[in-house]
């Protein structure tokens, strides 16, 4: 039977040779294909100044649907939805000037949150820390609100119980 090319853009597998592989990757249905694909990555600035480019589809205006679907040489986006994309395009333009500005400033990072953990403990088992501070310390532990909407989270990283660890002594092995 020989071997088989398989393009991933159309989904289609043929023999493989030279001739046969030539006619396909210039073909218009391979071009289309891997323009479709290509265009699922795009930024929303440049999807949106291809579309201010365009005309309105009238088929797609009239009706709610045209033939052509996404090849369509004319515009299928409203005036509302191209709004909506502008200010898509303006909130991340803002997150990347000031990432901190979009409100996770007040949300620490895991690792700022590990490393004062890390300290307060390491304080607590060196006895610099009063009795009352200690209490203060163990119900005043802050944990990152993102850190608990994560399903399945490992016992590792839940908070301590409040009124703490309970300690079992083990003396017998095996």
């Amino acid at each position: 039977m020989g071997k088989r090319y398989y393009c991933d853009y159309c989904d289609r597998s043929f023999q493989d040779n030279l001739h046969n592989r030539k006619k396909h990757l210039n073909g218009v249905q391979h071009h289309r294909a891997k323009k479709s694909w290509f265009d699922n990555f795009r930024d929303a600035a440049t999807f949106l100044n291809e579309e201010r480019t365009k005309e309105p589809c009238r088929k797609f205006l009239q009706t709610g649907q045209c033939i052509f679907g996404t090849s369509c040489r004319f515009s299928h986006m409203s005036e509302r939805h191209m709004k909506m994309l502008e200010q898509k395009i303006d909130d991340e333009k803002r997150k990347k000037e000031d990432p901190d500005q979009d409100g996770s400033s007040t949300e620490r990072s895991i690792d700022e949150w590990l490393t004062r953990r890390e300290k307060k403990l390491a304080a607590l088992t060196s006895g610099r820390v009063l009795k009352m501070e200690e209490e203060e310390c163990a119900e005043n532990i802050e944990i990152p609100p993102y850190l608990l909407s994560i399903p399945d989270l490992p016992p590792s990283l839940h908070p301590p119980p409040t009124g703490g660890w309970r300690v079992t002594l083990h003396n017998e092995w095996g």
